[in-house]
């Protein structure tokens, strides 16, 4: 993880020195603003990367002369399948629709978003999934 966190230490100082030129170049607040913020991202997702690569066994991806092999294996563990993002993206699709139509339409969609938070948080308690 080591050369992620210097990645993008690496990236946060182009989009720092483009944040400037385009903010003297544009005059432009909004814009300007942006890279200044995508500039922030980028310093804290490396930092927090080279942070935790001090704190973790150095990986393959750290070894010069590693293969592609040497970085095999089991990754996590990841949900087979979840019903439960889709209850959530119609709820919030339909929360951003009501600040264009009308604020009525947050009844509708804060029971979906409900239920699919509910459904995604207690879903290896209870169905086919369910832990012992």
């Amino acid at each position: 993880m080591k050369i992620q966190g210097k990645m993008f230490m690496w990236l946060s100082v182009f989009v720092l020195a483009m944040a400037v030129v385009y903010g003297v170049w544009s005059k432009e607040p909004a814009g300007t603003t942006a890279l200044f913020l995508a500039f922030g991202l980028c310093i804290m997702v490396g930092f927090y990367l080279g942070f935790t690569a001090r704190r973790v066994d150095a990986g393959a991806q750290d070894n010069k002369e590693a293969d592609v092999a040497d970085d095999a294996g089991e990754v996590g563990f990841f949900s087979p399948h979840s019903w439960q993002p889709l209850s959530l993206a119609v709820g919030g699709a339909l929360a951003f629709l009501s600040i264009a139509i009308g604020w009525w339409l947050m009844y509708f969609s804060a029971p979906l978003i409900l239920v699919g938070l509910w459904g995604w948080v207690f879903e290896y308690y209870r169905g086919e999934n369910r832990t012992q």
